[in-house]
């Protein structure tokens, strides 16, 4: 049924949870699962009010790309332990919508795994959460956990 499953994780409970129905859904499919983490580049503003970790000294745009990393890390190894056999992890940086709808384009993804509610920021609260983009952007089927 599907050979390339995309989960976009952030490090929220509701990513946690799409992380596991993703690889519930590998297993079932024999399908690659890739786990992307996607983090925004920070304006000055942003910057300022950062929820960069107070001890580390280095720019916020660093230091959420090594946060990122750690997240998508994270996720490959729970996923690996709850009994993925083939499993990547990836990191962009970006508008996340776009770049997990982009990052299905090039990977030839089947469906992509979105939690509802993520970590989000002011601009979802204004604009629109990244799972409904996703689901409105993307040319595959979206699973909204």
């Amino acid at each position: 049924m599907f050979k390339n499953i995309l989960v976009a994780v952030d490090g929220s409970q509701g990513a946690q949870k799409a992380l596991g129905v993703a690889v519930g859904l590998q297993s079932s499919c024999g399908a690659d699962l890739l786990v992307l983490t996607v983090y925004r580049h920070h304006s000055l503003l942003e910057a300022s009010m950062s929820m960069v970790r107070p001890d580390d000294p280095s720019p916020p745009d660093e230091s959420m790309r090594d946060h990122a990393r750690e997240i998508a890390e994270q996720a490959k190894e729970f996923a690996s332990r709850a009994g993925a056999e083939t499993v990547r992890a990836f990191v962009k940086i970006g508008q996340p919508a776009r770049t997990i709808v982009k990052f299905a384009e090039e990977h030839d993804v089947d469906v992509i795994v979105v939690g509802s509610r993520g970590l989000g920021d002011v601009e979802g609260f204004l604009l629109g959460s990244v799972s409904h983009k996703i689901t409105s952007l993307a040319d595959c089927p979206v699973l909204v956990v």
